[in-house]
């Protein structure tokens, strides 16, 4: 059913950012469970090799009862690290770290300037108690029909996609994305990460939404 996705890039490829055994242990180990939890559980259920990701996650009243916490924790986990892994990339020498075009007007329309809403995120990362995420999303659901970016953090694995948002970046802030190299130093993850967001990917995903 769900498979465990290649990264884009090497496990070592985001040094000295995130360091190679941090990706090896996060992706093969952390991220596969996730996707092998999930199959379990959605083996139980019929034609459920037909259901999407986010039809799972959008209406998970749809899953039976007795596995509808197993499928939340494992497809919102499968989900959101599906996403991390695209909205990081290598970061190359003289390449900016900014996003541009439609998607850093709406961002200075929303925020005020790229730098506040750099801070913004940031202090939401660090506000997560515990474990969880922190997530730049596209929200629908506004009053006058178009898409808002708005800053939103969820606790374990739950998805922007649970409420009908639309993730565009995603920020793992649980301590195994980041303990064996920055300790109980979530700030200077946080800050370190700034250097591997691939913009393109998000702007990407900013358009389609």
């Amino acid at each position: 059913m769900f498979t465990l996705p290649d990264l884009p890039y090497a496990y070592n490829a985001l040094e000295p950012y995130i360091d190679e055994r941090t990706m090896q242990i996060h992706h093969g180990k952390h991220h596969a469970a996730y996707v092998k939890n999930l199959n379990d559980a959605l083996a139980t259920i019929q034609q459920s090799d037909k259901l999407t990701i986010q039809q799972l996650l959008g209406d998970l009243s749809k899953v039976p009862e007795e596995i509808q916490t197993k499928v939340r924790n494992n497809a919102g986990g499968h989900a959101n690290h599906s996403l991390f892994w695209q909205v990081m990339s290598p970061n190359l020498k003289g390449e900016s770290r900014r996003p541009s075009g439609e998607l850093v007007k709406a961002i200075d329309a929303v925020f005020g300037s790229f730098e506040k809403f750099q801070e913004q995120f940031t202090a939401a990362g660090m506000g997560r108690f515990g474990s969880g995420w922190v997530w730049l999303v596209a929200d629908p659901s506004t009053s006058s029909g178009q898409v808002k970016l708005t800053i939103v953090d969820t606790p374990n694995q739950d998805s922007p996609l649970m409420d009908g948002k639309t993730p565009i970046l995603g920020l793992d802030v649980w301590e195994h994305a980041y303990y064996l190299k920055y300790q109980n130093m979530r700030a200077d993850y946080i800050k370190a990460w700034w250097n591997v967001v691939n913009w393109k990917e998000v702007e990407k995903r900013f358009t389609t939404a």
